[in-house]
Formats: C-alpha cells, sequence, structure tokens
C-alpha cells in the first residue's frame, strides 16, 4: 500500500484499481473539457495570504451546514453510479459522513437505494432529486425520501438535459457494467472490484427499479438520462417540489446572479454555486469564479454552498473566504471510495480536515467564522 498524503494519491489508486469506463466517469467531463479544467486552474490561482505571531493554538474546524453541526464544512455531493465505485459505494459513503460528522447526499442516479441507505445508517442524510418527465414517479421520490426521515433534498437544477461526455461513450458506459471484448481484459485485471460489486446489494439503479423494468432495454446511462430529464423543468417546478417536501430544500446547479436571485426568491435554505463539475455545459464559467457576485447579490437570503473542484483543505479554506458557508467534495469522495471503500473516504475526510486545520493557522485563522477575504492575497 503507498503512502497516501493527498486526494491526488487516492485518485491513482482508484485509476488503478476499478475499470477504466466507471474512473472516466468520475475524472473526465463534458466536450473539450474546459470547464472541469477551470474548476482547478482557477482553485489553484487563488493565493492564500501567510499570517505569523498569532495565537492559533485554540483551533476548530467545526461550522454548521443549514444550521446543523458539523465536524467541517465539507459535505460529500450526490455522485450518480457510486455502487459501481465499490459495492454497496453509497452505505460505505453515507457511513463514512456519519462517524466522521459531515452530511451525505444520496443520488437519485444511485446504486444502492433510499432505503438501502436509510436501513445502514442512525443519522438522517440528503437525498438529491432530479425531476424527471414523469412527476409522479418524481413524487414518489420525494415521498420515499420523506419516509426515510432525508434531513434536506437538493433539487438538481443544471440537468434540464444531458451535455454530451465524450469518454462515457467511447467506454461504452452501462448499468449494469457489460462485458464487451473492448473491455473484458481490463475488467479481468480487477477481480477485487468485480467481486465486491456482484456481491453488493444492487448493480442496477436501486431508485429507479420499477421505472427501469418498464423500460425494457433502455438501461445504458445516455439512453435513459436522455428518455427521462425534462427541458421543460422551470422555477414553477421548485414551487412544485416545495409543495410536497416539508424540510430544507438546496438548490444545485446555481452559476449566475440572476439564477441565484431567483434562486432566493423561492426561499429555498440553500443553493449550491456549481457547474455539475465541468461535466454539463462546457466553457461555462468555474464554479469558484462565479461565487463572490453570487454571495454579494443574496446576501443573507440563502445560505451559499459551493461545489465544483474541490479537492483539498486549501480549496475548502478558499471558497469559505470568498463566502461559502460550506463546500461539497464529488470526485474526491468517489476516487478515495473506488481506492479503499469505507476506509478510503475516512481517510479522505481526514486529509481535507488536516488540510483546512493547518492552513487555518498558517493564515492566523482560528475559526470557519473568522474565515473571510482577509485570508486571501489578491496580489496579481
Amino acid at each position: 500500500m503507498p503512502t497516501i498524503t493527498n486526494i491526488q494519491d487516492l485518485r491513482a489508486l482508484a485509476k488503478k484499481r476499478i475499470p477504466k469506463a466507471i474512473f472516466d466517469y468520475a475524472d473526465r467531463g463534458s466536450y473539450d473539457e474546459a470547464t472541469i479544467n477551470a474548476n482547478r486552474r482557477d482553485l489553484k490561482a487563488l493565493n492564500l495570504r501567510q499570517r505569523v505571531m498569532v495565537d492559533v493554538s485554540d483551533r476548530s474546524t467545526a461550522s454548521t451546514m443549514l444550521g446543523q453541526p458539523v465536524a467541517m464544512p465539507v459535505a460529500i455531493a450526490p455522485t450518480g453510479l457510486t455502487g459501481l465505485f465499490h459495492g454497496n459505494g453509497e452505505i460505505h459513503g453515507a457511513r463514512a459522513a456519519q462517524a466522521f460528522g459531515i452530511p451525505f447526499c444520496l443520488s437519485t442516479m444511485s446504486i444502492c437505494s433510499i432505503e438501502d441507505v436509510a436501513g445502514a445508517v442512525d443519522k438522517p442524510f440528503w437525498f438529491q432529486l432530479y425531476v424527471m418527465r414523469d412527476r409522479g414517479f418524481s413524487r414518489s421520490l420525494i415521498e420515499r425520501a420523506i419516509a426515510a426521515k432525508c434531513s434536506a433534498l437538493v433539487l438538481t437544477l443544471d440537468l434540464q438535459i444531458q451535455g454530451q461526455r465524450h469518454r462515457d461513450l467511447k467506454n461504452g458506459l452501462a448499468v449494469p457494467p457489460r462485458l464487451t471484448l473492448a473491455n473484458a481484459l481490463d475488467i479481468a485485471t480487477k477481480p477485487a472490484w468485480a467481486l465486491r460489486v456482484l456481491l453488493g446489494k444492487r448493480r442496477e439503479f436501486g431508485n429507479l427499479t420499477e421505472q427501469l423494468a418498464k423500460a425494457g432495454n433502455l438501461k445504458t446511462l445516455s439512453q435513459w438520462t436522455a428518455s427521462q430529464f425534462d427541458p421543460s423543468l422551470n422555477w414553477n417546478d421548485v414551487a412544485w417540489v416545495r409543495s410536497i417536501w416539508p424540510g430544507k430544500l438546496i438548490l444545485k446547479g446555481v452559476l449566475n446572479v440572476e439564477d441565484a436571485r431567483a434562486a432566493a426568491a423561492t426561499g429555498a435554505d440553500a443553493m449550491v454555486v456549481s457547474n455539475h463539475g465541468g461535466r454539463q455545459l462546457d466553457y461555462a464559467v468555474s464554479s469558484i469564479s462565479a461565487l463572490p457576485e453570487i454571495v454579494a447579490a443574496v446576501g443573507d437570503a440563502t445560505e451559499v454552498l459551493f461545489d465544483g473542484g474541490v479537492q483539498s483543505g486549501q480549496d475548502v479554506l478558499k471558497a469559505m473566504a470568498l463566502g461559502a458557508k460550506g463546500c461539497l467534495i464529488g470526485k474526491a469522495f468517489l476516487y478515495s471510495l473506488a481506492a479503499m471503500g469505507e476506509a478510503g473516504v475516512t481517510k479522505a475526510l481526514e486529509i481535507i480536515a488536516k488540510e483546512l486545520d493547518v492552513s487555518m493557522a498558517l493564515t492566523g485563522t482560528r475559526t470557519i467564522a473568522d474565515i473571510g477575504p482577509q485570508v486571501l492575497d489578491m496580489r496579481a
């Protein structure tokens, strides 16, 4: 086992341990991949302002997200196909998040179902919703989340129609994975992965079992999303979701000021500044470059969370300095899960928390509430 010191070490290990089609699904973006690259580039371009001779002996990364205490201002983002990165992957992620003291969000497009995860953890988790063409089915998902006592509903706004991800098409990504001549050798060299997935609770979309059965042979990811995501989705649908869902509501996928103001006007409890990890509109701006204007536009009307390229504690500190109240991690979570299962997720959270703590100390910052623009060095 190599020494794991950062998220990139976990990424490298994941690349060795799971099939290329699964790895690329998490790792790559849409079209020319300009936006996915911009997410990392623009975060890296922000410099931190070193401070010395400040008493930082009494330091804490503890905070709150949506009014709930968290060990650090980080949540595990909703990620599709998680149970194909490691058997029962959603359960492992939820357990690691619960033990660490941060939120876990389950995707509509998860492998393990809402009920599978609810039966495996003691504390409530978040559920992410895609509003499908079949509003009756969307309602049933919300009702299942209510029954599972989910503590927040994350409504994704930026997938009315799917951006093309060239790697998924070239890799022949399918759910469940299909053995073909092209991928047979790759899968054969990952027997541990194959066994874990085979022994997992499910190998298809657990929340969509009945719908997939009705769909016949529409089982590839691209076919399913093309047939079910709804290009007519609009702000009235947020009100419709709100009329059914009684708890905290988070709107994910906001990237400009006009949409941020509209999102705040719905009365949502939080919004996530996000470009879907660079997996939707290519050449959209990076999430971090959009963050400051959105924070300034909505003020305290709603809690602003951040998603897009977060792979270190320094990234968390930078986003918080620009006004975010918390960050979501997607790729970092999937890398760690694929690399080492639940222990890997715990390791990733420990790495990010340690990096955040050290970076706070070296910028003269004692608490999360103290983080502000002063921790950034804005000199060109």
